[in-house]
This record gives C-alpha cells, sequence and structure tokens, in this order.
C-alpha cells in the first residue's frame, strides 16, 4: 500500500483550537504531510484565517469577517489568549515544511489568494507544489482557474464525487476532496485513472482511516495527523 499524506485539519485541530498558530505549529510537530486551513477576505482586504462567516463561534467577539477591519479581527481573542491569524502568518509559520491546503471559504477570496501565492513563488522562492487551492463554490474555482491555471486546484465535495470529477475537469484541477462516506474502492480508482489525486475529509476514528486508506486514496485530511 503507497503511503498517504496526512492533512491537518485545520492545523490539528483534536489538539489545539483550529485555524490558530499553535494548530498549525502543532500539526508540523505531528510531521503532517500538509496542513487545511480557511480564509475569508476581511473589510480591508487581508485573507484572515477562519472557517465561519462570523467570529461568534470560535471568538470573545461577534460580526462577519467581511464587516471587520483587520485592527478589529486582531483585537479579538480565541480561548482568551489567542489571536486570529492572516494567511499570510500562517504561511511564514509552516515554511515549505509541507503543502498548505488553502479553502476558499468566504465570497471574493480568489484573486487575493491567487496574488499572495504568486508573490511568495516570484519572492520568495517557493513553488506551486506547495500549495493547494480547494473550495465547495464553483465560482471561486473558476475565477481561480481563469486568473492564473498553473495554482493547483481541489475541488471539495459533500454531495457527489461524480460532480467533483465534473468540476475537476472544467478547471484542470490536480485533486477531489470528496467527504469520506462518499468514497468506494471504485471510485477512487476512477478518479486516479482519470488524472486527479483524492484528499478526502475529515477522518478522525482508527477503523474509518484504515477502510479508507485500504482504497489507496492519497490523503486524508484530519483532526489527528498522528493517526494517519
Amino acid at each position: 500500500m503507497k503511503k498517504v499524506l496526512n492533512i491537518g485539519h485545520r492545523g490539528a485541530k483534536g489538539h489545539e483550537p483550529e485555524n490558530t498558530l499553535p494548530s498549525f505549529q502543532k500539526a508540523l510537530d505531528l510531521n503532517a504531510d500538509g496542513i487545511e486551513l480557511d480564509v475569508h477576505v476581511c473589510k480591508t482586504g487581508e485573507l484572515i484565517v477562519i472557517h465561519d462567516f462570523n467570529v461568534d463561534r470560535t471568538t470573545n467577539g461577534s460580526g462577519a469577517v467581511s464587516e471587520l477591519s483587520l485592527s478589529e479581527i486582531k483585537a479579538l481573542q480565541i480561548n482568551n489568549e489567542i489571536e486570529i491569524p492572516t494567511l499570510v502568518e500562517v504561511i511564514d509559520l509552516v515554511g515549505k515544511k509541507c503543502f498548505i491546503n488553502i479553502e476558499l471559504k468566504g465570497r471574493h477570496t480568489a484573486k487575493p489568494v491567487s496574488d499572495l501565492i504568486e508573490k511568495y513563488i516570484l519572492e520568495k522562492e517557493y513553488s506551486y507544489e506547495d500549495f493547494i487551492v480547494s473550495s465547495f463554490q464553483r465560482e471561486e474555482l473558476e475565477m481561480l482557474f481563469t486568473i492564473n491555471p498553473r495554482i493547483h486546484l481541489g475541488v471539495l465535495s459533500q454531495a457527489s464525487v461524480a460532480q467533483a470529477l465534473e468540476w475537476a475537469n472544467a478547471f484542470s484541477a490536480k485533486a477531489i476532496h470528496p467527504h469520506f462516506s462518499l468514497l468506494t474502492e471504485h471510485n477512487v480508482q476512477k478518479a486516479q485513472e482519470q488524472g486527479f489525486k483524492v484528499y478526502t475529509w475529515t477522518i478522525n476514528e482508527t477503523e474509518d482511516i484504515e477502510r479508507i486508506k485500504s482504497y489507496n486514496v492519497n490523503g486524508i485530511i484530519t483532526d489527528f495527523p498522528e493517526r494517519i
């Protein structure tokens, strides 16, 4: 059986608060092959690493990310001690120790993410292999493909492997990212035969991990990177 990459979900969400620098550092400490994170654009234009469209669930504040400035977001706290990071801060922490899976969660994230990846490639000797950009949102994937077709894309799906493959073909994606409940040995093989990698999410239970690994997926997104 080939090696299955372990990709830390929002860092190492099973150990540290999600989408925080301590969580990403923990994933690195656990030898993650990649980290997955979510981005939104805040009111002042910076890319903010947070899952939800608002800050209510994870911080001591409230409000939509898109309506808060960077300084307002930085004034908030997670667990009374941790700041919400920017994407720049996360990339600088991770360096080239593993690849970074950037999920376009908020609207209008495609162009700023493309611009930032290009900046790291041109100015800091990163490569396109250091990043994969994923989304459930067709319009964001389409926009990114139009802006820069060299950026590696991953098509997220909670509904259908067939739909993920359709979009992946439309946007020359490198991978599909289906929920693990959608996978069979046959559809994994079919996707790989079409030239796509299969990175599945979010698997935490050992029994599920072993079953999905037996399908020869390329990578597993998990809250516990050490379990893969």
